[in-house]
């Protein structure tokens, strides 16, 4: 994939919002599609597939959040949500419903590029190697290296974000290793990208819903109490 010239699909209820994204957006020579609520995002994907959609919170009738839901049960494109900018609570929500990023509004477009950018690179680093690495087992799941997929006991495909496979990406080639956030920000993300203080917490509890038989009590990927997250047979009890 070309980052400078990907597709972007903007879903916005506002439309100077998305014709401000557009004219930006396409002058800096990505190709861009514009959806003005959920419905239309959705037929839009059906008709063609797009690299990343830049997805607004706050929209009528269906909102940004329950759209994502829907999303996420049928694809792992990659997902930038635009909040307000004093509403955490919605950012929490959306990175736990597998959104790989947010920014707030009003929006600075050349952080919107920046941001966009970083999520399409860590998408193209994650594409399948050409040799076979292999697959790795968390728990009654499978972490397929080289797809980039998840799939439970029986063999189905289980959501992620590219950000959810990252983290297990990290954890699958640092098995029996304790990791703390800084390390692991540093493997799964790169580093000009500047999360919020918890956003690691929340997808890997996110991934632990997934993976772990019981989530509340996690025995796939553990904690280590003041120190980080451990995967694999030498792991203890957090």
């Amino acid at each position: 994939m070309d980052v400078e010239r990907a597709h972007i699909l903007i879903c916005d209820d506002e439309r100077d919002v998305r014709e401000m994204l557009d004219e930006y957006l396409s002058r800096r020579g990505f190709a861009v599609s514009l959806a003005s609520d959920a419905k239309a995002m959705r037929a839009q994907l059906e008709r063609q597939p797009v690299d990343i959609v830049v997805l607004d919170i706050t929209m009528p009738g269906e909102d940004g959040l329950t759209a994502l839901r829907a999303l996420r049960a049928t694809s792992n494109v990659p997902v930038l949500m635009l909040t307000a900018t004093a509403e955490v609570v919605d950012r929490i929500v959306g990175l736990e419903m597998g959104a790989d990023d947010y920014l707030g509004k009003p929006v600075d477009l050349r952080e919107l590029e920046a941001r966009l950018k970083t999520v399409l690179r860590r998408r193209e680093r994650e594409a399948p190697a050409p040799r076979s690495r292999g697959q790795v087992a968390f728990g009654p799941c499978t972490l397929d290296l080289d797809a980039a997929t998840l799939t439970d006991g029986d063999g189905g495909a289980i959501p992620i974000s590219a950000m959810e496979f990252a983290l297990l990406k990290v954890f699958a080639e640092n098995r029996g290793r304790v990791l703390n956030r800084d390390q692991l920000l540093e493997r799964a993300h790169d580093r000009n990208w500047d999360p919020f203080d918890r956003s690691i917490d929340i997808r890997i509890s996110r991934i632990r819903r997934k993976i772990e038989p019981n989530p509340s009590k996690p025995e796939v990927i553990r904690t280590v109490r003041g120190v980080g997250y451990i995967f694999g047979e030498r792991a203890r009890k957090g």
